[in-house]
Protein backbone atom coordinates (compact mmCIF):
# COMPACT_ATOMS: atom_id res chain seq x y z
CA UNK A 1 0.00 0.00 0.00
CA UNK A 2 1.82 3.39 -1.20
CA UNK A 3 2.30 5.70 1.59
CA UNK A 4 2.62 9.20 0.88
CA UNK A 5 5.84 10.71 2.41
CA UNK A 6 7.87 13.93 2.66
CA UNK A 7 11.13 14.05 4.38
CA UNK A 8 13.74 16.95 5.36
CA UNK A 9 16.88 17.06 6.84
CA UNK A 10 20.39 14.47 7.28
CA UNK A 11 21.05 12.26 9.78
CA UNK A 12 20.10 9.52 11.37
CA UNK A 13 16.23 8.64 10.38
CA UNK A 14 13.40 9.87 12.40
CA UNK A 15 9.50 8.55 11.29
CA UNK A 16 6.73 10.72 12.44
CA UNK A 17 2.92 9.43 12.43
CA UNK A 18 -0.14 11.55 12.82
CA UNK A 19 -3.54 11.00 14.59
CA UNK A 20 -7.05 10.05 13.38
CA UNK A 21 -8.25 12.11 10.84
CA UNK A 22 -4.65 13.99 10.14
CA UNK A 23 -1.86 14.23 7.89
CA UNK A 24 1.54 14.58 7.78
CA UNK A 25 0.86 18.34 7.80
CA UNK A 26 -0.41 18.24 11.27
CA UNK A 27 3.38 17.60 12.70
CA UNK A 28 4.60 19.77 10.23
CA UNK A 29 6.41 22.06 12.80
CA UNK A 30 7.80 19.23 15.13
CA UNK A 31 8.84 17.75 11.64
CA UNK A 32 10.96 21.13 10.83
CA UNK A 33 12.39 21.22 13.98
CA UNK A 34 13.68 17.87 14.34
CA UNK A 35 15.23 18.17 10.85
CA UNK A 36 17.85 20.26 12.09
CA UNK A 37 19.23 17.16 13.53
CA UNK A 38 17.69 14.33 11.64
CA UNK A 39 16.44 13.02 8.49
CA UNK A 40 12.91 13.19 9.05
CA UNK A 41 10.48 11.22 7.26
CA UNK A 42 6.65 12.37 7.29
CA UNK A 43 4.02 10.00 6.84
CA UNK A 44 0.44 10.01 5.57
CA UNK A 45 -1.15 6.79 6.96
CA UNK A 46 -3.20 4.94 5.12
CA UNK A 47 -6.64 6.48 4.04
CA UNK A 48 -5.66 9.33 5.03
CA UNK A 49 -4.02 12.69 3.02
CA UNK A 50 -2.90 11.79 0.04
CA UNK A 51 -1.60 7.95 1.22
CA UNK A 52 -3.79 5.40 -1.09
CA UNK A 53 -7.70 4.71 -0.04
CA UNK A 54 -8.75 1.02 1.26
CA UNK A 55 -11.92 -0.75 1.53
CA UNK A 56 -10.14 -2.25 5.21
CA UNK A 57 -8.29 -0.71 7.83
CA UNK A 58 -6.80 -1.74 11.19
CA UNK A 59 -3.99 -1.01 13.43
CA UNK A 60 -2.12 -4.17 12.58
CA UNK A 61 -2.77 -3.26 8.94
CA UNK A 62 -1.55 0.14 9.24
CA UNK A 63 1.73 -0.78 10.82
CA UNK A 64 2.32 -3.22 8.10
CA UNK A 65 1.76 -0.41 5.66
CA UNK A 66 4.67 1.41 8.01
CA UNK A 67 6.35 -2.07 7.78
CA UNK A 68 6.61 -2.72 3.94
CA UNK A 69 7.66 1.43 3.73
CA UNK A 70 10.12 0.72 5.88
CA UNK A 71 11.76 -2.00 4.21
CA UNK A 72 12.26 -0.29 1.32
CA UNK A 73 14.31 2.09 2.52
CA UNK A 74 17.93 1.90 2.45
CA UNK A 75 18.42 2.10 5.77
CA UNK A 76 15.69 -0.65 7.37
CA UNK A 77 15.39 0.69 10.68
CA UNK A 78 14.56 4.35 12.44
CA UNK A 79 13.08 5.51 15.64
CA UNK A 80 9.50 5.99 15.20
CA UNK A 81 7.17 9.35 16.85
CA UNK A 82 3.65 9.04 16.87
CA UNK A 83 1.11 11.22 17.92
CA UNK A 84 -2.69 9.36 19.15
CA UNK A 85 -3.73 7.00 16.47
CA UNK A 86 -0.09 7.06 14.95
CA UNK A 87 1.24 6.35 18.64
CA UNK A 88 -0.88 3.30 17.99
CA UNK A 89 0.17 2.51 15.01
CA UNK A 90 4.03 2.89 15.78
CA UNK A 91 3.79 1.02 18.84
CA UNK A 92 2.04 -1.86 16.87
CA UNK A 93 5.07 -2.07 14.39
CA UNK A 94 7.72 -2.22 17.58
CA UNK A 95 5.94 -4.80 19.23
CA UNK A 96 5.79 -7.20 15.93
CA UNK A 97 9.13 -5.79 14.80
CA UNK A 98 11.37 -4.31 17.49
CA UNK A 99 14.30 -4.85 15.48
CA UNK A 100 13.16 -1.98 13.13
CA UNK A 101 12.41 0.93 15.85
CA UNK A 102 15.59 2.27 17.02
CA UNK A 103 13.63 4.37 19.65
CA UNK A 104 10.33 4.65 20.15
CA UNK A 105 8.65 8.05 21.67
CA UNK A 106 4.22 8.15 21.56
CA UNK A 107 2.26 11.37 22.07
CA UNK A 108 -0.76 11.25 24.54
CA UNK A 109 -2.16 7.73 23.58
CA UNK A 110 -1.77 4.46 25.85
CA UNK A 111 -1.85 0.70 24.11
CA UNK A 112 -5.15 0.08 25.29
CA UNK A 113 -8.87 -0.05 23.89
CA UNK A 114 -10.49 3.12 24.46
CA UNK A 115 -13.99 3.64 24.71
CA UNK A 116 -15.84 5.07 21.39
CA UNK A 117 -15.32 9.11 21.73
CA UNK A 118 -15.91 10.54 18.49
CA UNK A 119 -19.16 9.09 17.31
CA UNK A 120 -20.19 13.39 17.51
CA UNK A 121 -17.22 13.70 14.73
CA UNK A 122 -18.12 11.18 12.83
CA UNK A 123 -22.40 12.41 13.06
CA UNK A 124 -21.19 15.19 11.78
CA UNK A 125 -18.67 14.63 9.11
CA UNK A 126 -21.20 12.37 7.27
CA UNK A 127 -23.96 14.96 7.57
CA UNK A 128 -22.09 16.68 5.31
CA UNK A 129 -22.34 16.65 1.18
CA UNK A 130 -18.79 18.33 0.17
CA UNK A 131 -20.05 18.34 -3.55
CA UNK A 132 -22.73 20.72 -3.16
CA UNK A 133 -21.07 22.65 -0.25
CA UNK A 134 -20.45 26.67 -1.74
CA UNK A 135 -17.43 27.54 0.62
CA UNK A 136 -15.54 26.39 3.64
CA UNK A 137 -17.07 28.52 5.79
CA UNK A 138 -20.35 26.55 5.48
CA UNK A 139 -19.11 23.73 5.62
CA UNK A 140 -17.83 25.35 9.07
CA UNK A 141 -21.24 26.69 10.02
CA UNK A 142 -22.75 22.95 9.40
CA UNK A 143 -20.44 21.33 11.49
CA UNK A 144 -20.49 23.60 14.30
CA UNK A 145 -24.18 21.88 15.21
CA UNK A 146 -22.37 18.60 15.90
CA UNK A 147 -18.37 19.58 17.11
CA UNK A 148 -18.97 22.92 18.71
CA UNK A 149 -14.66 23.82 19.21
CA UNK A 150 -13.53 25.69 16.79
CA UNK A 151 -9.83 24.18 16.26
CA UNK A 152 -11.22 20.96 16.35
CA UNK A 153 -13.69 21.97 13.25
CA UNK A 154 -10.67 23.92 11.80
CA UNK A 155 -8.29 20.74 12.11
CA UNK A 156 -11.37 18.21 10.78
CA UNK A 157 -11.88 20.73 8.21
CA UNK A 158 -8.37 20.63 6.32
CA UNK A 159 -9.53 17.19 4.67
CA UNK A 160 -11.65 19.00 2.60
CA UNK A 161 -10.22 19.82 -1.16
CA UNK A 162 -11.34 21.73 -3.41
CA UNK A 163 -12.91 20.03 -6.72
CA UNK A 164 -14.30 20.61 -10.12
CA UNK A 165 -17.97 21.00 -8.41
CA UNK A 166 -18.09 21.80 -4.86
CA UNK A 167 -15.61 20.19 -1.98
CA UNK A 168 -14.58 16.15 -1.44
CA UNK A 169 -12.92 14.67 1.35
CA UNK A 170 -8.77 13.86 1.03
CA UNK A 171 -9.77 11.21 3.66
CA UNK A 172 -11.14 7.77 3.63
CA UNK A 173 -14.60 9.21 5.85
CA UNK A 174 -16.18 5.76 4.71
CA UNK A 175 -13.71 3.09 5.65
CA UNK A 176 -12.46 5.28 9.03
CA UNK A 177 -15.94 5.44 9.99
CA UNK A 178 -16.60 1.74 9.26
CA UNK A 179 -13.95 0.36 11.11
CA UNK A 180 -12.93 3.21 13.70
CA UNK A 181 -13.47 0.49 16.73
CA UNK A 182 -10.13 -1.76 15.53
CA UNK A 183 -8.60 2.11 15.64
CA UNK A 184 -9.45 2.44 19.01
CA UNK A 185 -8.83 -1.38 20.00
CA UNK A 186 -5.97 -2.07 22.48
CA UNK A 187 -2.09 -2.97 21.27
CA UNK A 188 -1.37 -6.80 20.65
CA UNK A 189 -0.48 -8.37 24.10
CA UNK A 190 1.54 -11.17 24.70
CA UNK A 191 4.78 -9.42 22.64
CA UNK A 192 7.13 -6.89 24.16
CA UNK A 193 9.18 -4.20 22.98
CA UNK A 194 12.47 -3.83 25.09
CA UNK A 195 13.84 -0.98 23.45
CA UNK A 196 14.01 2.75 25.00
CA UNK A 197 10.59 4.24 24.98
CA UNK A 198 8.60 7.72 26.23
CA UNK A 199 5.42 8.24 26.60
CA UNK A 200 4.32 12.53 26.52
CA UNK A 201 0.89 12.92 28.25
CA UNK A 202 -0.49 16.07 27.86
CA UNK A 203 -1.19 18.05 31.13
CA UNK A 204 -4.80 18.57 30.72
CA UNK A 205 -5.77 14.95 28.95
CA UNK A 206 -7.03 11.84 30.06
CA UNK A 207 -5.45 9.81 27.24
CA UNK A 208 -2.95 8.39 29.74
CA UNK A 209 -3.63 7.67 32.93
CA UNK A 210 -2.39 5.71 36.12
CA UNK A 211 -4.89 3.16 35.36
CA UNK A 212 -2.86 2.63 32.08
CA UNK A 213 0.76 1.79 34.04
CA UNK A 214 0.49 -2.09 34.02
CA UNK A 215 -1.00 -1.96 30.54
CA UNK A 216 2.45 0.21 29.16
CA UNK A 217 4.72 -1.87 31.15
CA UNK A 218 3.50 -5.22 30.20
CA UNK A 219 4.46 -4.11 26.61
CA UNK A 220 7.23 -1.48 26.56
CA UNK A 221 9.45 -2.34 30.00
CA UNK A 222 11.75 -0.09 29.20
CA UNK A 223 9.04 3.10 29.01
CA UNK A 224 9.29 6.48 30.75
CA UNK A 225 6.03 8.64 31.14
CA UNK A 226 7.06 12.07 31.04
CA UNK A 227 3.47 14.74 31.48
CA UNK A 228 3.68 17.93 29.83
CA UNK A 229 1.66 20.78 32.07
CA UNK A 230 -0.63 23.14 30.62
CA UNK A 231 -1.24 20.98 27.54
CA UNK A 232 -4.20 18.75 25.89
CA UNK A 233 -4.52 16.45 23.58
CA UNK A 234 -2.11 18.30 20.64
CA UNK A 235 0.55 18.75 23.13
CA UNK A 236 2.53 19.55 20.00
CA UNK A 237 0.31 21.88 18.87
CA UNK A 238 -0.12 23.79 22.69
CA UNK A 239 3.84 24.14 23.65
CA UNK A 240 5.52 23.09 20.24
CA UNK A 241 9.11 24.41 21.62
CA UNK A 242 9.02 22.15 24.91
CA UNK A 243 7.67 19.17 23.29
CA UNK A 244 10.66 19.22 20.29
CA UNK A 245 12.80 19.69 22.96
CA UNK A 246 11.98 16.96 25.25
CA UNK A 247 11.61 14.77 21.82
CA UNK A 248 15.41 15.66 20.91
CA UNK A 249 16.81 15.16 24.71
CA UNK A 250 14.80 11.75 24.27
CA UNK A 251 16.57 10.67 20.81
CA UNK A 252 20.20 11.59 21.39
Amino acid sequence: MPLHVKEAGAGKPVVLIHGLFGSLENLGGLARQLAEHYHVFSLDLPNHGRSQHTEDTSLSQMADSVFRWLNAQPFQHASFIGHSLGGKVAMELALCHPEKVDRLAVLDIAPVHYAPHHEQVFKGLLSLQPATLPSRSEADAQLSAYVPELPIRSFLLKNLVRQEQGFGWRMNLPTLHRHYARLVSGNRRGQVYKGNTLFLKGGNSDYIGEQHRDEILSRFPNAKVKIVAGTGHWLHADKPDLVARLLQRFLL
